[in-house]
């Protein structure tokens, strides 16, 4: 029962911040916006560090492995799966008006949905990977510590949330149908998360892989679109500040309930 209440609290902050589009009216203001995805940035760099790539390595170091092998392995094989998938699957980020990916007919609301999807792929991974090493002795993780990290992925969901539902509001959208595209971006966390177990329970010696791996995924979304995306609009310090308030507070999580 544990293990379920952690996969869905990530996709309670994104249900959460969707639910801003009944109270808010008209889009973020880019200011708040820069450093709410800043915020996530940090969050997401941090968790990659101390509740993946960390474990990762002692987890090899106590099976007998090179410690940086499966960390460094795991880690390019995540950046490139979310590469080819940003490469593949038709998406559209907010404030841009050229799609990427595959050439489709989805509409513009469609790939605003997708793009966020995407981003919400690693995170899934992230949490699923850190419950699936509670049960494995070497892995040294803990209950608390893997809430810690879901914790962490729901507090940096809540913005994704809003930032998805308010322009499709603003574009002319009904609250309702703002709100459940906001909600139904997120519904692929806890998908991803069951999945991820499911593969770490099979092949045990995997699991610094899959750690390492989850962490290139979102490095990648970070490096890729989050940071930019924080620094759109006039020049400003926000979205860094955002990002150092982020990496700090996952960072205290992590430590304190690892």
């Amino acid at each position: 029962m544990a293990i379920i209440i952690g996969l869905l609290i990530p996709f309670a902050g994104t249900t959460l911040g969707a639910l801003t589009v009944i109270f808010l009216k008209g889009e973020m203001k880019q200011r708040t916006q820069n450093a709410l995805l800043g915020f996530a940035s940090g969050v997401m760099i941090a968790a990659s560090v101390w509740s993946l790539l960390i474990p990762a390595i002692d987890m090899a170091a106590d099976q007998g492995k090179l410690a940086w092998f499966p960390a460094c392995v795991g880690f390019l094989l995540g950046i490139g799966f979310l590469l080819l998938l940003d490469n593949v699957i038709p998406h559209l980020h907010l404030d841009e008006e050229k799609p990427e990916g595959i050439r489709s007919k989805l509409n513009k609301t469609s790939m605003l949905v997708l793009a966020v999807t995407l981003h919400n792929i690693p995170e899934g991974m992230a949490v699923g990977v850190v419950f699936a090493g509670i049960g494995n002795v070497s892995s040294g993780m803990s209950l608390a510590g893997a809430f810690a990290l879901s914790i962490g992925i729901a507090l940096q969901n809540l913005p994704e949330g809003a930032i998805i539902s308010l322009p499709l509001r603003s574009e002319g959208m009904t609250r309702k149908r703002s709100l459940l595209y906001g909600i139904l971006s997120g519904i692929v966390e806890p998908i991803a998360a069951a999945i991820t177990i499911l593969l770490a329970n099979m092949i045990t010696a995997v699991l610094p892989y899959l750690l390492a791996f989850a962490a290139g995924a979102m490095i990648y979304v970070v490096v890729e679109e989050l940071i930019p995306e924080s620094q759109i609009g006039e020049h400003s310090n926000i979205g860094t500040i955002g990002v150092a308030i982020g990496f700090a507070l996952m960072m205290v999580l992590d430590v304190a309930l690892g």
